[in-house]
């Protein structure tokens, strides 16, 4: 019997803009019993286009991957790497449309039966682990930046500003550069622990705590609601795409007996 149960959700909300280029949405393999799979995609250049394909190529690789009897984390993280590059590949050959190329950022969660997560990320949206309510990991740009220095030389201060830089931008989608995926792996998952995958619609406006406890005080649906509304509030008008998958692990209620003790009488 499983220590943990998953407990899941999806979020979004248009903020103050004309579109929606946010997508989100948690799969099952059919393939591989027990593993999990959230994605979550930030759209540019042509609104939802590339997010739409980051979750039609994230679901087709999922549904045709194969477990053993034990989790290969190698294998779960070549998959992840190959949703993000058959992605970015089919939206660089894409001709460029009235609004630009079709770009996006990308995260991508894997939870397996054994009690392993492994993810991947691409660009400024976020992944978060908590333990309680305490934010354990989060995805960040350090990675990215340190290969800008030592593979491309670009001096530190430059490749800082890598966001702003459209040559530098690390998108799926992007032309002039192919996107640098980081990955991340955390075995032994208990209950108590949980992960929130969220676009800069959101985090922008959280301390790493904020996030933290919010997610441990409810569930996936109280939390996200919790959070679109002060993010809102937060924006005073000026919110971005606000989108979030929220994972959450919880120990099984306790079964109650289905059976009754009696007395035995003494044997004579």
């Amino acid at each position: 019997m499983s220590i943990y149960k998953i407990e899941a959700g999806t979020a979004q909300h248009l903020g103050n803009r004309p579109q929606q280029n946010d997508r989100t949405v948690l799969y099952t393999a059919a393939k591989a019993p027990g593993y999990v799979m959230a994605v979550l995609a930030d759209g540019m250049g042509s609104g939802g286009t590339a997010p739409e394909q980051l979750l039609h190529t994230a679901k087709q690789l999922f549904d045709d991957y194969r477990a053993g009897d034990s989790a290969n984390l190698a294998r779960v993280q070549e998959l992840l790497r190959s949703i993000a590059m058959e992605t970015h590949e089919i939206l660089a050959m894409n001709p460029l449309g009235a609004s630009g190329e079709p770009q996006t950022t990308l995260l991508l969660l894997v939870l397996t039966p054994q009690g392993q997560a492994v993810w991947a990320h691409v660009g400024d949206s976020r992944l978060y682990r908590f333990a309680g309510q305490q934010c354990v990991e989060r995805s960040n740009d350090a990675a990215y930046v340190e290969h800008l220095v030592n593979v491309d030389k670009l001096p530190v201060e430059a490749a800082k500003k890598h966001r702003s830089a459209r040559l530098l931008a690390n998108v799926l989608g992007n032309r002039q550069k192919a996107p640098f995926v980081t990955f991340g792996t955390h075995q032994g998952l208990q209950p108590g622990d949980a992960f929130l995958l969220c676009s800069d619609g959101l985090w922008q406006y959280f301390t790493e705590a904020e996030l933290a406890a919010v997610v441990a005080r409810g569930t996936p649906r109280q939390s996200s609601e919790m959070l679109i509304n002060k993010a809102i509030e937060r924006a005073k008008g000026q919110g971005d795409n606000c989108s979030m998958a929220i994972i959450k692990l919880v120990a099984p209620a306790k079964e109650a007996p289905t059976y009754t003790v009696q007395k035995m009488g003494k044997a004579v």
